[in-house]
């Protein structure tokens, strides 16, 4: 009887394991909810075919490596409302299936490019209320499936285009209360915030704080003019990115090689003009360290190009549709005409039929009483 009842006990000690004493498990749903427990790590020994954990409204203050390699599995991850400050660049490798990612409500100041490395299937990430001065840009591909993306309430000024051009996907993102400047190196987020709204996306709002004559107005509606000296300085770079594209996609299909190398120097400029422009419009060495930054606002300026070709023609069309109206106008009009000078013509010889008609019938009875006189 013992023996039975020892590995009965050994036997449970597994699901005891499973699941921690801080929180609690749902086996069905595989559901681990921990949230306000006082924790100050992850838990351990997680079930590992858990699905959803929610670590919310914790005292957690880092993420160190591999934290979640129990739970390989996880789609469903919610850290929001800790203390978290530090997150390692392998915090999340191992977790390819995760889908719903949540840090808000933290102090995360940055954010490492490798921490998304490993995930493609991230829908939805939410990082606000942080404390965030910006996004790597070579982040994009793990962002590219992303529908969802909560920026509000960080410390962002800028944020680099090209990495915003690569979630083709995302259907909504916020951006609110953080101190934009607006300046030259804003323009590529307000031409693709016009393209996004275009194709039907949702955004909150980009109000700037700097530079003062533009404090607390919205970005989405501050004409062009305002940019008009970034855009002539940095004008005769234009063609020279259009250039780039093109070569870009040719090479997409060939062997890397030096060519890319003059295509992608000629993307630095552009960022150093823009950059010496925001900084007062100084030349030569003092813009040199705005290259980069600059590049990727300059690059894709060719997306509204393509715009532009396709709104010239859709414009063709139209007017190709309205000569078509004007011309069956024109043959209704002409058979209308004709057909109402040959009801004319005919009108015309059967009142003079008529008439003449009448004349014979007016002869005749005329000459019917002088018959009668002679007789």
């Amino acid at each position: 009887m013992r023996v039975i009842f020892v590995c009965a006990l050994l036997s449970s000690l597994p699901l005891s394991h499973a699941c921690p004493k801080e929180c609690s498990c749902n086996s069905n749903t595989k559901v681990v909810d921990c949230r306000g427990r006082g924790l100050y790590d992850i838990p351990r020994r997680l079930h590992p075919d858990t699905q959803e954990l929610y670590l919310q409204d914790n005292r957690i203050r880092g993420l160190g490596s591999m934290a979640f390699r129990e739970i390989p599995l996880v789609r469903i991850l919610d850290l929001s409302n800790n203390s978290i400050t530090s997150i390692s660049p392998t915090a999340l490798l191992g977790l390819r299936t995760l889908q719903r990612l949540s840090l808000a409500y933290n102090s995360i100041r940055e954010l490492d490019k490798r921490l998304l490395g490993p995930i493609r299937s991230l829908s939805h990430l939410d990082l606000s209320h942080n404390s965030l001065w910006g996004l790597p840009g070579v982040m994009g591909d793990s962002l590219k499936n992303l529908s969802y993306l909560g920026l509000a309430n960080n410390r962002l000024t800028r944020l680099d285009r090209s990495l915003l051009d690569t979630m083709t996907h995302l259907d909504s993102i916020t951006l609110r209360n953080n101190p934009w400047r607006c300046d030259c190196q804003l323009i590529g987020l307000k031409l693709w915030l016009e393209t996004y709204l275009f194709k039907g996306g949702v955004v909150d709002e980009v109000l700037c704080t700097q530079p003062e004559e533009m404090k607390d107005k919205d970005l989405q509606k501050i004409p062009y003019q305002m940019f008009h000296a970034c855009m002539t300085t940095s004008y005769h770079y234009l063609f020279a990115n259009i250039h780039h594209l093109e070569s870009e996609k040719l090479l997409r299909g060939h062997v890397h090689g030096n060519h890319a190398h003059p295509s992608s120097h000629s993307l630095h400029v552009p960022m150093a003009i823009g950059e010496g422009f925001g900084v007062g419009g100084g030349a030569g060495g003092g813009g040199a360290g705005g290259m980069a930054e600059c590049e990727t606002k300059q690059k894709h300026r060719p997306v509204n190009l393509r715009h532009a070709i396709a709104t010239v023609i859709i414009t063709g069309v139209v007017c190709g549709i309205v000569c078509l109206m004007m011309l069956a106008a024109a043959v209704y009009g002409c058979a209308y005409a004709a057909i109402m000078a040959k009801y004319q013509r005919e009108l015309k010889k059967n009142e003079e039929l008529a008439a003449a008609q009448g004349a014979d019938h007016a002869t005749a009875d005329e000459k019917e009483p002088l018959e009668n006189a002679i007789a």
